[in-house]
């Protein structure tokens, strides 16, 4: 029996303040409810990643983005499926960022987004983002 695959794009965004990531919480009823994870969502069948996370970002979080080059791939496999995760830079372009498909969420940098909750298959992003802030002058 194969396990099936989805396809997860997520938006890493960086706020005006250099450093800190836009990051949200899982509501509590979903698969990794509580968990924290940078904002996205499942792609829909034949729909680009750049399409579906601006469209996921509008429905999540009330913003629009200017999605730019990928920044990380995660991947992780479950009993019940395998997540391959395609994490893309973005600028926000409008809208304050709420809550309408989530729990809660922060601006934070990478040393507290390290500490909460994640996904597994974010931890090659958070990975990057640490070499990435201690290779900083």
């Amino acid at each position: 029996m194969s396990v099936r695959r989805v396809l997860v794009v997520a938006g890493l965004i960086e706020g005006e303040e250099p450093g800190r990531f836009l990051v949200s919480r899982r509501l509590s009823d979903s698969h990794l409810g509580g968990h924290w994870e940078f904002p996205g969502g499942k792609l829909e069948p034949g729909e680009p990643p750049t399409s579906a996370l601006q469209r996921e970002l509008r429905e999540e979080l009330g913003i629009e983005v200017e999605v730019g080059d990928p920044f990380a791939v995660g991947h992780h496999v479950y009993a019940e499926h395998e997540v391959v995760l395609l994490v893309l830079r973005c600028r926000h372009t409008q809208g304050e960022p709420r809550c309408l498909e989530v729990a809660e969420l922060a601006w934070l940098t990478a040393d507290e987004i390290a500490a909460l909750p994640l996904p597994p298959a974010d931890g090659p992003v958070v990975e990057r983002l640490l070499r990435e802030r201690s290779a900083r002058p």
